[in-house]
């Protein structure tokens, strides 16, 4: 059985190098829907609390909300930083608040103290799910990703045999349905097995 949860992201982008309407700095809204798959633990009734699901992405993925996403070799990176420096907000600002822990993968890389993010390819929707599946598959047992902007939507299935195998019989608090760790208590409410 799946369990799911959205998350809105706000973002701006443009496709460096095509010719069309993308090729200009433009923002928009992202619709993100996470599917995580596991077995219904008796007396929890749940496959992971879509709450759950939504803070640890979030974690990472707030990052993307309001931020600028260009692709690496974009000649508007090294413009933007340096208007940024010249700010003084490269570094950050006071009103900085919404940030997630950086990152850095094949993929991309996340500053988050100038709300900029940084990819190898261009930021499409289907790029969106690649990056999310990266820096998600470790902490979520991922049976599908959808990513829709604008008209723009894509979805990625990960195979049975796949979820299957991260697919694990673990114990939950009956309280809340967080897996239990190692000492058989809840580390969001403290239930003890």
């Amino acid at each position: 059985m799946r369990s799911f949860t959205t998350l809105d992201l706000q973002y701006a982008h443009r496709f460096y190098g095509f010719k069309g309407e993308a090729q200009y700095l433009h923002g928009h809204t992202g619709i993100l829907t996470i599917e995580v798959e596991d077995s219904v633990n008796a007396g929890v009734n749940m496959v992971f609390p879509c709450n759950e699901i939504k803070k640890i992405a979030w974690e990472v993925l707030q990052n993307f909300d309001h931020a600028l996403i260009l692709r690496e070799d974009d000649p508007l990176l090294p413009a933007i930083l340096g208007v940024y420096e010249s700010q003084g907000i490269k570094n950050g600002a006071p009103t900085n608040k919404q940030k997630g822990p950086a990152f850095k993968t094949e993929l991309a890389t996340a500053y988050p103290e100038c709300r900029l993010v940084v990819t190898k390819e261009t930021m499409t929707v289907e790029g969106m799910i690649k990056i999310v599946y990266d820096l998600l598959k470790d902490k979520l047992n991922i049976a599908k990703i959808t990513f829709t902007s604008g008209v723009n939507g894509a979805s990625q299935e990960y195979g049975q045999a796949y979820v299957q195998e991260r697919q694990t019989e673990k114990d939950r608090c009956p309280l809340c349905g967080i897996s239990l760790n190692e000492n058989g208590v809840c580390p969001k409410c403290g239930y003890k097995k």
